[in-house]
């Protein structure tokens, strides 16, 4: 799930059976080592999946260490907050949603879907 908000935005990944702590761990895994990754500007990850000319990612790899990358494990998966302070940075990071959210479009939401 991305979830846009004034500073950035928050990305999380809950498991779909809470009770799957295999699953969780595996998420919990994933986003730690995304969040380590991106602190030291390796985008690797993301550009391996949807290319090099993905929306915002130019950005962050060149500002990333103006972006703080906030992970936190959650009960059910795991969470991490992308915030910025400068503009740019944070329309790069809503871009780079909007884009995760258009590739994925089967499996991401937005945040804002969910307040029905």
């Amino acid at each position: 799930m991305f979830t846009k908000n004034a500073s950035g935005g928050r990305q999380q990944v809950i498991a779909k059976d809470v009770q799957d702590s295999e699953q969780i761990t595996l998420i919990q895994q994933h986003l730690s080592m995304l969040a380590m990754k991106f602190a030291k500007g390796d985008f690797s990850g993301p550009k391996r999946i949807h290319g090099e000319a993905m929306p915002g990612l130019v950005q962050l790899t060149t500002g990333f260490s103006r972006v703080q990358f906030n992970y936190q494990a959650l009960a059910n998966g795991a969470q991490l907050d992308y915030v910025a302070r400068e503009p740019e940075l944070i329309d790069a990071i809503h871009a780079y949603f909007d884009a995760q959210l258009s590739d994925h479009a089967r499996h991401a939401v937005s945040g804002h879907a969910m307040h029905h």
